[in-house]
């Protein structure tokens, strides 16, 4: 029996038929209104109370993916103590965000796989409140930066880590190896930082000689 069903009770027919669709999702198994039912042992009827049709689920599934990646994040900034730098900061959510996508590959490529419905205001809404998450965290650290090219900047960065290792370019475990591999980028991106804003190293630089040549 599945999880789904083991924790279906009646009343909470959508959530059980989420957690089928889900479950099947990352399983590899058919994803489908009618497949979500047979895993929740209900009628092949029952989820039409609840989505319209596929892309309605598709929809749901996203949404609980944005809500549970928003936790995770949320949860990781909660870990860091005071003070915080900000590599240490975005260490932590690169780190919740790739580990997120590996352990939930196929409920990511979902989030992420498709275009935005504007006409779908929830959908629309959780992928805005992930982001809300990132933005307020710089603000925090950098009140006088542009926010929103920063904050675009390192989400595509986490993104493009979590895809590549997705995608089998960087191995995707073990899961402390994947974790020195973004705490490595943030290294990276942030020592690069302080040189371009210290080029001489906090140093004035000499002072050009004004000899002439005979």
């Amino acid at each position: 029996m599945s999880t789904s069903q083991k924790n279906y009770h009646h009343g909470d027919l959508r959530s059980a038929l989420l957690a089928a669709a889900i479950e099947s999702l990352e399983a590899g198994e058919p994803f489908s209104l009618r497949a979500a039912a047979r895993k929740a042992g209900v009628s092949p009827t029952a989820p039409y109370r609840h989505f319209a049709d596929r892309k309605a689920l598709d929809s749901a599934v996203a949404i609980e993916g944005f809500k549970d990646l928003r936790a995770d994040l949320t949860a990781a900034l909660a870990g860091q103590a005071e003070p915080r730098a900000p590599e240490e900061v975005f260490t932590a959510l690169g780190v919740a965000y790739v580990a997120f996508a590996l352990r939930r590959p196929a409920v990511f490529r979902l989030m992420f796989g498709n275009e935005c419905d504007d006409a779908d205001s929830e959908r629309v809404q959780a992928a805005g409140d992930l982001h809300q998450v990132l933005t307020r965290a710089i603000e925090g650290l950098f009140p006088d930066a542009n926010v929103p090219g920063l904050s675009t900047a390192l989400w595509s960065m986490a993104h493009g880590l979590a895809f590549l290792h997705l995608d089998g370019k960087f191995r995707p475990d073990p899961n402390d190896e994947v974790a020195a591999r973004v705490q490595s980028v943030a290294a990276a991106v942030f020592a690069v930082g302080r040189q371009t804003s210290h080029p001489s190293g906090g140093r004035t630089p000499p002072a050009r000689s004004e000899t002439k040549e005979n």
